[in-house]
Parts: C-alpha cells; sequence; structure tokens
C-alpha cells in the first residue's frame, strides 16, 4: 500500500544521527561535511517506488555533490525484510550509483525522529540545517512512464542554493510504508 510522507513543518532542525553505515563505518550529522544543503533520504531496496528512481537519486547526488552533502537512511525492520539488509543495501548502492553515505537504522529512532513515513522520503535542509523542502523527487511512478529527472527536488535544491525559500506547492513523497518493528509503528 501506498503512502505519502509526512509534511513536516519547513524551519525544523534537523535531527542528529549516529548511525552504522553500509561500509562498516559509522556516520552522524554533525560528522557530514558542511555544506550549503543537506540532503537525508529514507530508502529501501525491495520498495518498487524507490527502485522506479534509484539511479535518478544517484545521478542527481552526483550532480549537485559539490554543493549538497546527501545521506540516505533505511530504517526498515529486516527481520521481515530481508532485502533491506546491509548486504542488499550495499549490492542497492551499487547498481543505483550512489557516491554518498548509506546508513542502517535498526532501532528506527532516526525514522521516528525525522517523522518519516514512506521510501523514498527526502528531506532537504539549507546551509544553517533546517528544513527547507519536504516532498517528492519527481511525478515518476511504478504505474507510470514519466520519466525519471528529479525535477522536483532538483527545483527545490536549486532555490535553496540561490538562497531563496522554495516554491510551492511541496508535494509529499510517494512510497511503500516504512516497515516498522512491532511496537514502533
Amino acid at each position: 500500500m501506498a503512502v505519502t510522507s509526512f509534511m513536516v513543518p519547513l524551519g525544523t532542525p534537523a535531527p542528529e544521527f549516529d548511525l552504522p553505515s553500509i561500509d562498516g563505518g559509522r556516520v552522524s550529522l554533525a560528522g557530514l561535511r558542511q555544506a550549503p544543503a543537506t540532503l537525508v533520504v529514507f530508502l529501501s531496496n525491495h520498495c518498487p517506488y524507490v527502485r522506479r528512481i534509484e539511479e535518478g537519486i544517484g545521478a542527481l547526488a552526483a550532480d549537485y555533490s559539490d554543493r549538497v552533502t546527501t545521506v540516505a537512511v533505511c530504517s526498515n525492520d529486516v527481520v521481515n525484510y530481508p532485502d533491506d539488509d546491509a548486504e542488499h543495501l550495499a549490492e542497492q548502492a551499487e547498481r543505483a550509483g550512489f557516491g554518498f553515505p548509506y546508513l542502517v537504522d535498526e532501532s528506527q529512532e532516526v525514522a521516528r525522529a525525522y517523522h518519516a513515513a514512506c521510501t523514498p522520503d527526502f528531506f532537504l535542509y539549507d546551509a544553517g540545517r533546517r528544513l527547507a523542502y519536504r516532498g517528492e523527487f519527481d511525478d515518476a511512478r511504478p504505474s507510470n512512464q514519466v520519466p525519471v529527472t528529479g525535477s522536483s527536488l532538483r527545483r527545490a535544491i536549486d532555490a535553496v542554493l540561490a538562497g531563496r525559500p522554495v516554491p510551492g506547492p511541496q508535494n509529499p513523497s510517494l512510497g511503500c510504508g516504512i516497515k516498522w518493528k512491532p511496537g514502533n509503528d
């Protein structure tokens, strides 16, 4: 069942995190490179909504890599969804061309702190790490043939980099609901 993202209030500060990476290290928000913008993306390997746009996410992150710090987080319950374990996420990162850290949120505390609801779910922060955009990547969905361009997120990034507010409307992301562990939903 498709789920839309929560529309967290703009201006909300980015919650801190310190999570293991699929490459064996640890990554924290405070340890990320300071940039004019920071993009936190909640992803999974098995979701068809993510699969539809994953290469576009990799391309967008590469296009903006000198000005936007990108990090991905998978918060799914890997006991019930083993395709979302670190090994499979590493395969996804390779397949999709992710050149950014991909983190595992086993406790699901980070997803809860960000109010992430689905995969994909995008949170774009300005240089002060205040929320400037939370919404869709573009109009591409598993059920349509719309080209994957990242147009909605690119428009938002361009506004943040220019020091302007992101123009509306900000349409929520649509995807697979985060697979919560019992008691976390």
